[in-house]
């Protein structure tokens, strides 16, 4: 069993699994094979900081490196599914994409609901400052509740929860030191403990305390001093995620955290055969990366790594480049020819 907890996140079409010191990623080719790439999390400055283990210190380390290389990943893993060929992302284009995605995600879950608990209380005159941390806290759990179901109706997210789905079952199968087979995979459920989705669920209700301090501040410094907040929650937020995981075992802490498991039911969903199988082959390549060894009497899914699959697709580009032309050119295709020529010598 690997003496790491491994975990990830879904992509288009693929699965990313985090390791130790590297992240691997496999992604269904639109050929129907299996491609993967290792990446060492060692290259970063941010992982190889003495710092980056220590707590409360660890969750943000996890979040950057989330953030960043998940967005990366999320934006290839696109392009191989849908042509069969990666798009090499600069460092300009994430990070511009990432502030997108940023400014999006704090002004619809953090901003949005102090506007709307501000013009509610104000409706209400007799609700204190207690009264409207609460109803901002419960606007911003509707709106992200509201954000799961709404994005789940769409057919490529319903895949992207399969691929979660799978992650989390893979992950399962290790941690009880089974196979990774498909058979023995899918004994799993699709929901687990350190998932990404309880992680954000903690993240709401951790910020109704936090967020308690500035009661009775003006709009502006409400607004900034929650800003600033952010990453005191998320470094708290994930210590209490470790915390539950670790004893989950407990009636009580598994009391306490059903919530989370629930809100997985919307964020996950049962895969087929072939994504866990993508699965299986992120997560053993994270674990070779790692220097771990794969549960004996695991499969090994065919698979290829990405450069020799972006080769490939590249040369049969260009090969179908030149038969166009040489048919453009007016040059018979051989196929063409009439069946009693003589070849040539």
């Amino acid at each position: 069993m690997a003496r790491f907890n491994y975990g990830g996140q879904a992509l288009i079409e693929g699965v990313l699994m985090r390791g130790r010191d590297a992240i691997a990623v496999a992604v269904r080719h639109p050929d129907g094979d299996v491609v993967w790439e290792a990446e060492r999390l060692s290259d970063s400055v941010v992982h190889r900081h003495r710092a980056a283990g220590w707590p409360f210190v660890r969750g943000l380390v996890v979040l950057y490196e989330t953030l960043v290389i998940g967005t990366k990943w999320l934006t290839r893993s696109a392009a191989i599914s849908a042509a069969g060929e990666g798009v090499e992302l600069g460092g300009g284009a994430v990070a511009v994409t990432l502030m997108i995605s940023l400014v999006f995600g704090i002004g619809l879950f953090f901003v949005l609901p102090l506007f709307l608990a501000q013009a509610a209380a104000g409706m209400t005159p007799s609700v204190g400052s207690l009264g409207k941390n609460l109803l901002e806290g419960l606007i911003r759990l509707v709106v992200f509740v509201a954000y799961l179901l709404l994005i789940s109706r769409s057919g490529e997210i319903r895949r992207v929860f399969q691929y979660h789905g799978a992650e989390h079952m893979s992950i399962h199968a290790l941690e009880h030191g089974d196979p990774l087979t498909p058979e023995k995979v899918r004994g799993y459920p699709t929901a687990h403990q350190r998932c990404g989705t309880e992680f954000l669920l903690v993240v709401v209700l951790v910020s109704i305390l936090a967020f308690s301090l500035l009661a009775g501040q003006g709009l502006a410094a409400a607004i900034a001093g929650r800003l600033a907040l952010i990453p005191v929650i998320v470094a708290v937020s994930y210590e209490v995620l470790r915390w539950g995981a670790k004893h989950r075992a407990q009636p009580v802490v598994r009391w306490i955290f059903l919530p989370g498991l629930w809100l997985q039911s919307i964020t996950t969903r049962q895969p087929d055969d072939s994504m866990i199988e993508v699965a299986i082959v992120s997560l053993q390549e994270a674990l070779r990366a790692d220097g771990e060894a794969i549960p004996e009497g695991s499969v090994y899914p065919a698979r290829r790594t990405m450069a020799e699959a972006l080769a490939e697709t590249r040369a049969a580009r260009e090969a179908a480049g030149r038969e166009a032309s040489l048919v453009a050119a007016g040059v018979p295709r051989r196929d063409d020819e009439p069946a009693d020529q003589e070849p040539l010598a």
